[in-house]
């Protein structure tokens, strides 16, 4: 399919001014094994800010401006690692019948299919996303969920939020009748392990705004936490009754000096961003004298998405949108997003 197409198209690692919403942008052919897509629905997350700042770092220098791979991106790139749409043509090798079927991307690549392959690649990273309105993927990363029940702008809130909320509640082993507590509660990965921890029947108690606490009780909290209450980490006690089994972690910074103290003996510590500071100081005598555990998590397995898909498939899952924007309207859902203000995802509607 030849022509142009908007997109928007990051130039450099920068502020929102390296975001550059272009109307000229040719539509990506597939290759042989790919699809070409028309995008319907694309969430925004918070690693398309970091990934545009270059904010990741590396352990020699926390301040480099890097994406997440710890060297730059190759620009220009399209972002968007989230994306449901209609699959409008095929390279060669794949089945013609695909066409016209409503599509779920995973993101991510790996180096195999192992339990926990080596994640290698994202959508919107190493890979043009789904900020435009067309993208092409690999085949077999297009998951059909054309009579799922949920909205396109639903489906667009799965695969990197509900995904990595999947991949921390799986690598930390949350079970039923365990406590749990959830930090940056009301954003979309935040919606997204209260729901499916609440699903697994543990005890959720939930660290986000007052002005959000509603909406996150109504997502699934068992109790609410507000993050900037004095002597925070004595009520979140207070809501436990006691230790934390499992603290499913967002915040990092401040959070983690506060509140690792609470994790039980035996208990898990599972984090997947540090937006509210990347460097904390940890004492190692709380770590191995309660045989605590710190469990790094990014993203989800081959094996976890399909689950993932299932259970949309099968209206098992309950995404919250907050807000949806045309997609050049992208610089306002970003600035939005940041602002931190909205429970559940910002989705960007392409054409």
């Amino acid at each position: 399919m030849a022509g142009r197409m908007t997109a928007a198209v990051l130039t450099g690692h920068g502020g929102p001014e390296v975001l550059v919403v272009r109307d000229d942008v040719p539509v990506p052919a597939p290759s042989a094994g790919e699809v070409l897509v028309q995008v319907t629905a694309a969430a925004v997350n918070n690693t398309d800010i970091w990934t545009r700042q270059g904010a990741y770092g590396r352990a020699e220098d926390p301040d480099a401006v890097v994406g997440w791979q710890g060297v730059p991106l190759d620009f220009p790139r399209i972002q968007g690692g989230d994306v449901v749409g209609i699959i409008v043509a095929v390279g060669a090798e794949v089945d013609d019948a695909l066409t016209g079927r409503r599509v779920l991307i995973d993101p991510t690549t790996y180096d195999g299919d192992g339990d926990e392959p080596t994640l290698t690649a994202v959508l919107g990273s190493e890979h043009d996303g789904g900020f435009a309105e067309y993208v092409v993927v690999a085949a077999d990363r297009a998951h059909d969920v054309t009579d799922a029940p949920l909205s396109d702008a639903q489906l667009a809130c799965l695969p990197i939020a509900y995904g990595t909320a999947t991949g921390m509640l799986e690598r930390a082993a949350l079970s039923a009748e365990e406590t749990v507590l959830v930090t940056g509660a009301s954003g979309g990965v935040g919606v997204a392990l209260v729901q499916l921890a609440r699903a697994r029947g543990a005890h959720v108690i939930a660290l986000t705004s007052e002005a959000t606490a509603a909406a996150v009780t109504a997502a699934g909290a068992n109790h609410t936490v507000s993050r900037d209450a004095p002597e925070v980490a004595a009520r979140v006690r207070e809501a436990a009754g006691g230790s934390i089994d499992v603290v499913a972690d967002v915040v990092g910074g401040w959070v983690f000096a506060a509140l690792f103290p609470l994790l039980a003996t035996g208990g898990r510590w599972v984090t997947c961003g540090a937006v509210a500071g990347a460097v904390v100081e940890l004492d190692l005598r709380t770590l191995y004298l309660h045989r605590r555990r710190l469990i790094g998590s990014t993203m989800h397995t081959p094996a976890q998405f399909h689950k993932l898909v299932d259970d949309a498939r099968h209206g098992r899952l309950d995404p919250l949108v907050a807000r949806s924007y045309p997609l050049t309207r992208i610089h306002a859902a970003q600035a939005d997003f940041a602002a931190g203000e909205d429970v559940g995802k910002l989705v960007l509607l392409p054409g």
